[in-house]
């Protein structure tokens, strides 16, 4: 079905013969402004086009050799058969099956939920045949960021309360709303003090697969480079007990210069049923945090390799644009920063579903590839065990973008992965170690999702968007990019990129360099359209994937 193409792999020093995925398809695609349509066939074996803008009914397109005359309103972002199609016939888009044509569709028909069945298709997986290794860049980058004592890099400056568990999120929020009152002005290089709180953290078994999840989760940010201090917040009698926390994950008590002023060492827990209660809880954890901020001030940015950076990649509330512009654009700025040594994390896997088959052409091992489709069966059986399907994706504002089908959706998805090959496959929030391009078992829900990223050290977000979600996730900054024009123009207090250009006469590779060089700006301290309007105290999401007792 896909056309075939000779790719050079740098790894193995060979040609490989392969079919090119997604992102490669679109690489290095223009639309040049004076030859602009009103639909867009995306491959030469497309039966469909997507419509750049709207197109009235009666309207007649030159596509090639081919005119098609559209019988109804196209909605941008939406589908048009530009071929006959019979009723079971594959629905073709990017080159590859989103679906099957539920009834007959006539040249010139609207393509949507009302002509489509999201089948899933047998699928003949190919291993590890499409490496590309992206070009080593001719000079180093740096990004201005904050080197931890144990090596690590932020590139941000907060100070967290973390609870185990909902009983103590309250006293969190109470703690914060006391130092807010404090002049934190003395603290100039503390980029604020964070209550990350959550609704569980009991109910489940205790030592069990939720539990050590969780444990990785609050671990994880707990040590995060973006957190410079902490303090855990328990009731007492949770299951997910902290001191497991601090058995399990090394997380001790705090020491530093004002410890003195506190009889010892700094308390990395406290525990309001030990404390004496709410008030003296919130009193002490005060006391605490007015020390630990001083030593979270003092604190320089320095050069650091762009290598040392972990680049979270979300997309949300995508639409029919997103797999077209913007997530091909951070495809693009996933390999540059891939090329320069950094990482990439892809997420998301029920957003993977039907088109993981891009993705175990790029493994670097089978190993990696079956580590993958592990994730997906774990994923279909989850589904069916909550007698639920993941076709059930996507969403209905996805559908009113002009996404049909799940395995569409994760057609555009998978393009924010760009070219580099799949070095590791992680659970949820677990530390990612390797560089390169990576992918994480997270669900399609953002905030779970991008927490699991931050937790396993992402510390920038790139989030792609194309009906316009307001996202934002304290301590990693994240940058927002819009699939299309009129959105973009609609939020432009929310939208720090328009990859809406690229159906202007940009090319993704344009938009993805502005992407790339937006990560450096940002992770050197710029300021996103989120973090300018507050966002991010409230998307701290633990996923917790088992019952709840």
């Amino acid at each position: 079905m896909d056309s075939e193409t000779v790719f050079h792999s740098s790894s193995a020093d060979t040609s490989v013969t392969c079919r090119p995925g997604i992102s490669t398809l679109f690489a290095d695609r223009t639309f040049p402004l004076n030859q602009l349509q009103k639909l867009l066939q995306l491959h030469p074996t497309d039966n469909v086009a997507v419509a750049r803008v709207q197109v009235a009914a009666g309207e007649e397109i030159q596509l090639g050799p081919v005119v098609v005359r559209v019988s109804e309103p196209i909605a941008a972002g939406h589908k048009v058969a530009i071929r006959p199609i019979a009723a079971g016939e594959a629905i073709l888009k990017y080159g590859q099956r989103i679906g099957l044509a539920g009834t007959h569709i006539d040249v010139g028909s609207w393509v949507h939920v009302h002509n489509v069945n999201a089948a899933r298709l047998e699928t003949e997986y190919e291993y590890c045949n499409e490496l590309i290794e992206p070009s080593k860049p001719a000079e180093s980058r740096t990004f201005m960021g904050f080197r931890r004592a144990d090596g690590k890099v932020g590139t941000r400056n907060y100070v967290a309360l973390i609870s185990t568990v909902n009983c103590s999120a309250t006293t969190a929020r109470y703690v914060a709303m006391e130092l807010a009152k404090s002049d934190l002005r003395d603290f100039p290089n503390v980029d604020g003090v964070i209550p990350l709180v959550h609704k569980g953290g009991c109910a489940f078994s205790f030592g069990g697969e939720d539990h050590q999840q969780l444990n990785r989760t609050l671990a994880g940010f707990a040590r995060h480079p973006n957190i410079a201090a902490r303090l855990i917040l328990g009731l007492g009698c949770e299951t997910a007990q902290a001191g497991h926390l601090q058995s399990d994950h090394g997380l001790m008590q705090l020491g530093g210069p004002s410890a003195s002023r506190s009889n010892g060492p700094l308390p990395m827990v406290l525990n309001i049923q030990e404390v004496g209660g709410v008030r003296k809880t919130v009193d002490r954890a005060v006391g605490v945090l007015r020390d630990l901020l001083v030593q979270a001030n003092d604190v320089r940015r320095e050069p650091i390799p762009v290598s040392e950076l972990l680049v979270g990649l979300e997309c949300g509330g995508s639409d029919g644009a997103s797999g077209i512009t913007a997530n091909p654009a951070l495809g693009y700025a996933s390999d540059l920063m891939v090329a320069h040594g950094g990482t990439a994390i892809l997420s998301e896997i029920p957003e993977v579903y039907g088109a993981e088959q891009l993705l175990t052409r790029r493994s670097i091992s089978r190993e990696v590839a079956d580590a993958l489709l592990d994730r997906i069966h774990w994923w279909e059986d989850y589904a069916q065990r909550h007698h639920a399907s993941i076709d059930n994706n996507p969403s209905y504002g996805n559908k009113q973008g002009g996404l049909t089908t799940i395995f569409e959706k994760s057609l555009g998805a998978v393009a924010k992965g760009g070219t580099s090959p799949l070095r590791a496959v992680y659970k949820y929030a677990e530390p990612v170690t390797e560089r390169g391009f990576v992918l994480m078992d997270t669900p399609g829900y953002d905030p779970a999702s991008v927490t699991g990223m931050v937790a396993g050290g992402a510390q920038v977000i790139v989030f792609t968007t194309g009906r316009g979600s307001c996202f934002g996730c304290k301590p990693a900054p994240t940058i927002k990019v819009a699939t299309n024009t009129p959105m973009f123009n609609r939020m432009r207090e929310d939208m720090d990129i328009n990859a809406g250009t690229i159906l202007e006469g940009a090319t993704v590779e344009d938009v993805g360099r502005e992407i790339f060089e937006m990560i450096i700006a940002t992770a050197s301290g710029r300021q996103t359209l989120s973090e300018a309007q507050g966002i991010g105290d409230e998307e701290f999401c633990p996923w917790v994937p088992g019952p709840v007792f």
